[in-house]
């Protein structure tokens, strides 16, 4: 009898964990609902426990399962890495970037560009709260503030990102004198911020350290931010790269000492010398050099 899981059980394990249902999971993977019923139960008895509990509720995985779920994601990684490696000298194959949403807009003319000069190169990027673990492969390049802890992760300074308060015309109207806000009103102004993942980020600690107490508008992403700011709903604090040329917003002058942050490209290190990557690297590098100080 078997006595190790096959890579596909597995792989349907993690759809299960991953949407909570057989319907769900048999959608994502396209394949019939009583195959993965019939395959879970044929996998816990070959392991001779109960991987999946079903439910009124929906389908979860065992506690004790979430082990072969990490490695079901660690083996999907790995081969998502291993097709992205598939490209040759001549700058082809896939490179996968994880972008914060305000950096997107400052370097995609750079990338659309490299794109343009090797139509072989495919991007995939990722612009997303988390932070997509480097030394995984969640990603092969990203933008950070700060350096991972891993060995495998290089990182190169590309600058400083500076940060500004936006706000509306309309908002500067009804609220404000000369696009000044001063520290000790903060309290008395609406302000926009982060929610989820980035809550507890830099941009609402320190718009909270200075006073603000009323946030009309919370969000995960910078796009709604910077949207809602458009609208009249009050303050963002925002990466100026960003902030400044967004449509219908201007920064605000202020007695508070805006904050400012380093910014790496980070990579693996073994994809150090894969000519696609260095290509996008630099890419990055120079667009960011455009916007940062």
């Amino acid at each position: 009898m078997q006595t190790e899981p096959p890579w596909d059980d597995l792989r349907l394990l993690l759809a299960l964990h991953r949407h909570h249902s057989f319907v769900g999971a048999a959608k994502a993977l396209g394949v019939a609902t009583s195959t993965i019923a019939r395959r879970m139960d044929a996998l816990e008895t070959v392991l001779g426990r109960v991987l999946v509990h079903r439910g009124s509720g929906g389908t979860f995985v065992d506690a004790d399962a979430l082990k072969l779920v990490a490695l079901a994601e660690q083996m999907e990684l790995g081969l998502r890495a291993m097709r992205r490696d598939e490209g040759d000298a001549a700058l082809t194959g896939t490179v996968r970037i994880s972008l914060p949403e305000g950096a997107v807009r400052p370097v995609m003319e750079r990338l659309s560009e490299l794109r343009r000069r090797h139509l072989g190169l495919t991007l995939e990027i990722l612009s997303e709260a988390r932070l997509v673990d480097l030394a995984r492969r969640e990603a092969d390049v990203g933008l950070r503030a700060s350096k991972s802890t891993s060995p495998s992760v290089v990182h190169r300074s590309v600058g400083r990102a500076t940060f500004g308060l936006y706000a509306s015309p309309s908002y500067v109207e009804r609220r404000l004198r000369g696009r000044r806000l001063k520290r000790r009103d903060f309290a008395l102004h609406d302000f926009l911020g982060h929610d989820g993942a980035l809550a507890q980020g830099m941009q609402s600690t320190w718009l909270v350290a200075h006073g603000a107490t009323r946030f009309v508008v919370r969000s995960n992403s910078d796009i709604v931010l910077i949207e809602a700011a458009a609208c009249g709903e009050g303050i963002a604090l925002l990466a100026d790269s960003a902030g400044l040329g967004a449509a219908g917003l201007v920064r605000l002058e202020s007695d508070a000492e805006v904050p400012s942050m380093p910014i790496y490209v980070a990579y693996q290190r073994d994809l150090r010398k894969v000519p696609r990557v260095r290509a996008v690297v630099q890419a990055l590098a120079a667009a960011l050099g455009d916007t940062l100080r």
